[in-house]
């Protein structure tokens, strides 16, 4: 673990799973499970926003509701954990923040998880919940994509796949500290290791065999968006912190999909860990990151 302390909550939550983690080496992935379930301890409960325990398309996940939102507007939230961790209940109050700032909706998918179910159950439980939605009268310009980590690499692949389908696309895609490289060749995972209390390079790849232990390539463009072709890809936003180990391939993301034509806009935050908005209501730079991507939803909605 870096030689540095950290200064927020969420700073703190990851180096104590880091001892945890050095300690017990061996742990199970039933027990890391458990472990990242504690990711909800950052984020405080939103006030006004009900939740419920449901399924879309045959896809268990938690609808979350603002009391004041508009229910044609879907924010369709893919979590993080790299593919194999995380839940609908870890990102539940997330996703609460980001409905409330949206004026929409939510929709956390409880997605099949690797290594029980690699590539591409994630995408295509992602698919089945999209369709749903436009099956049950959803505007596609009224849906959109948000992910955190493994779960921005899933809602960037599934838009990829829909296009490459010719299905129609959502309105936007939101991305949080995005993780994109299955080759595990970040320079910033070395570069600002002594900055990021959580990511390690042996910990991704051990989240990589898992995703890919079906037989998919690292570099195939849907297990690895920096190989996909961008073109015609609706606006997309990501936020990442300039400390985080995963920066370049936020950085790597963004050169690819502008060099596409995408309307893309990167918010860089300052000192922060990775997904750093999931500290809503308890860090100031956490809301305002939350404030942006809703003021940036909106700019977008006006736009279609």
């Amino acid at each position: 673990m870096s030689a540095n302390q950290p200064t927020d909550l969420l700073g703190r939550i990851y180096a104590e799973w880091t001892v945890e983690f050095e300690a017990n080496p061996e742990m199970s992935l039933q027990l890391l499970r458990w472990v990242f379930e504690d990711w909800q301890r950052a984020t405080t409960e939103p006030e006004g926003v009900t939740y419920q325990t449901t399924s879309i398309g045959g896809v268990p996940g938690i609808r979350v509701t603002p009391l004041d939102a508009d229910p044609a507007q879907i924010l369709l939230v893919l979590h993080g954990g790299g593919f194999a961790l995380g839940s609908s209940s870890s990102h539940r109050k997330l996703a609460g923040h980001l409905a409330r700032a949206c004026g929409a909706t939510a929709f956390v998918l409880d997605f099949r998880l690797a290594p029980e179910h690699p590539y591409p159950a994630q995408i295509e439980d992602t698919l089945a919940v999209y369709r749903a939605l436009l099956a049950d009268g959803f505007s596609p310009a009224d849906v959109t994509f948000v992910g955190d980590s493994a779960g921005a690499s899933i809602a960037i692949a599934s838009v990829l796949r829909l296009r490459d389908e010719g299905e129609p696309l959502p309105g936007r895609v939101a991305t949080m500290s995005p993780w994109l490289d299955m080759e595990n060749s970040g320079t910033t995972i070395e570069t600002n290791d002594d900055t990021d209390f959580l990511i390690a390079r042996e910990g991704l790849q051990g989240n990589i065999d898992r995703y890919l232990s079906g037989g998919a390539s690292p570099t195939h463009p849907l297990v690895n968006p920096l190989y996909a072709d961008f073109t015609g890809f609706p606006p997309l936003y990501i936020v990442a912190s300039d400390a985080e180990s995963l920066f370049h391939d936020a950085q790597r993301l963004d050169a690819l999909a502008r060099a596409a034509g995408v309307d893309v806009t990167f918010a860089v935050g300052e000192g922060m860990q990775h997904v750093y908005p999931l500290q809503a209501g308890n860090l100031p730079e956490a809301d305002q990151a939350i404030a942006d991507l809703a003021a940036w939803y909106t700019n977008t909605r006006k736009d279609n």
